[in-house]
């Protein structure tokens, strides 16, 4: 049934509705009083499927972080002159003349033990393997320095489309600076002041010509090779040795110094009769004196792999106590709407107390996840290994499920009648109609009379996996509420 309407309307305009069932709810639409312009906004939102991703890279301090906070339109971005900040996000959704893209923010982390070459290179090199465009920002009002032509080089190996931005132009006086980076042979220089928002629009503009619609890869098709699969975890949590394990021989190096190597090259495994694609992000090594770049760096890296997944396999640590970083690293692959396996590895390692005492950080860190498969493992010994591909399998078919519509609707009306929203304010919202308006993850869109509270949306999302499954996979919930104007039928 899936695979049908998948079939039906992957590359449709409507999300995954095809076009009966989209003449269905439309009409279903009208008779509860929506504007239809809103509602087929409504659908395209939720309906997007991976987004292309843009990287912003360049030096330390010519004004990345304020630029990305232009392009998103709002301030999330950490602007600071210290370099080593460190972020809990590095990827943002942005939009652009109606286009939704994501932006890569590389920061200014600078690292002085590797030279200031290296580590922007390094941050440069993650950033644009992902991306399928890349705005380069050179500080205009100082020119390009031999950093920048370093950056340049690694561009023109890459093959990806580039934008020039100029940036820090805060007037005409400054044009003439922005014409001298022709000399880069990236062609045309867009002359911009992030601070200020000059030139912007122009920029964007270039940006739109350069990305695709959609990531070349599409996920979940035939033609698009074996499953991606992210092993993200924090420093030292085994990931390198898991990899090892699962090829069944030392396939990864894993290198002490901090950010000294690049990544391993994407690993192609034969598991359970299907060969997988796993992108591994080992590699770095804490320091104490370098702790915030290489959190930063890990972050960057862990980002990267995500954005190339379909499934995040997240190692964590069982004989230490649930980390911070461990809750950061889970909620930027939530976030990028990957399906979730989680592996607890160094399972052999672990005595009565620190499992009861593990138990319980389960139920109150990770309550979040408590949706995602769960396999308890040993990348030493190998113990539970052959649990991990039917967990990866499972989280898959979750996150390619659709419900379809009508019968969505159906168990929609059971909820409101059993489990009516609160009143609040002498009034009663409720849900009038719904659909799944696309999968990788599901996004359902929810029209209603009135505001649905956060907790009411939590309980529509926990009855929706009791009833069709959804495991291993995040489920993103968006509501519209009826104007009033639209309340005559």
């Amino acid at each position: 049934m899936n695979d049908q309407i998948h079939s039906d309307g992957s590359d449709h305009e409507h999300g995954e509705l095809g076009d009966a069932e989209y003449a269905e709810f439309m009409e279903l639409a009208a008779q509860e009083g929506f504007d239809p312009e809103e509602v087929e906004g409504a659908l395209g939102a939720a309906g997007h499927g991976p987004l292309p991703v843009l990287a912003v890279v360049g030096r330390p301090n010519v004004g990345k972080s304020t630029l990305v906070n232009r392009i998103i339109g709002r301030r999330e971005a950490v602007v600071q002159d210290k370099p080593g900040v460190t972020r809990d996000r590095v990827s943002y959704e942005a939009e652009w003349a109606g286009r939704r893209f994501k932006v890569m923010d590389t920061g200014g982390w600078e690292q002085d033990v590797l030279g200031l070459d290296a580590s922007v290179a390094a941050q440069a090199e993650y950033a644009i393997e992902t991306a399928d465009a890349v705005v380069f920002v050179v500080d205009a009002t100082v020119g390009a320095t031999d950093t920048d032509e370093a950056v340049v080089k690694l561009l023109r190996r890459a093959g990806k489309p580039v934008v020039l931005c100029a940036n820090k132009v805060d007037g005409q006086s400054g044009e003439a600076d922005a014409t001298a980076l022709w000399s880069l042979g990236l062609g045309e220089p867009y002359p911009v002041s992030s601070l200020h928002g000059r030139g912007t629009g122009d920029m964007l503009d270039a940006v739109l010509e350069a990305l695709p619609d959609a990531p070349e890869q599409k996920f979940g098709t035939t033609l698009g090779g074996p499953r991606r699969i992210a092993l993200i975890g924090r420093p030292n949590v085994g990931k390198s040795s898991l990899l090892n394990k699962v090829a069944g021989e030392d396939r990864v190096v894993v290198n002490e110094q901090a950010g000294t190597t690049r990544d391993p090259v994407d690993e192609l495994i034969k598991l359970g009769g299907i060969t997988w694609k796993f992108i591994d992000t080992a590699g770095i090594r804490r320091r104490v004196h370098l702790q915030e770049g290489a959190d930063y760096y890990a972050s960057l890296r862990t980002a990267a792999a995500v954005e190339k997944a379909e499934v995040a396999v997240i190692l964590i640590d069982s004989s230490e106590s649930i980390s911070v970083q461990d809750q950061r690293i889970i909620t930027m692959a939530v976030d990028a709407g990957r399906a979730i396996v989680v592996a607890f590895n160094k399972w052999d390692t672990l005595d009565e107390e620190r499992r009861y005492y593990l138990e319980r950080e389960i139920e109150t860190e990770l309550a979040q996840i408590a949706w995602a498969p769960r396999v308890n493992v040993s990348a030493l010994t190998g113990r539970h290994m052959e649990k991990l591909v039917p967990a990866i399998e499972t989280a898959i078919e979750g996150w390619e499920t659709r419900v379809p519509t009508g019968r969505l609707n159906a168990f929609l009306g059971e909820i409101v009648a059993s489990h009516p929203h609160p009143i609040r304010g002498g009034k009663q919202p409720r849900i009038l109609f719904g659909t799944q308006a696309g999968t990788k993850p599901p996004r359902f869109v929810l029209f209603a009379s009135g505001f649905l509270e956060h907790g009411y949306r939590r309980f529509v999302e926990r009855r929706l996996r009791e009833e069709f499954g959804f495991e291993g996979t995040p489920i993103h919930i968006s509501v519209r509420v009826r104007e009033k104007r639209g309340r005559n039928k």
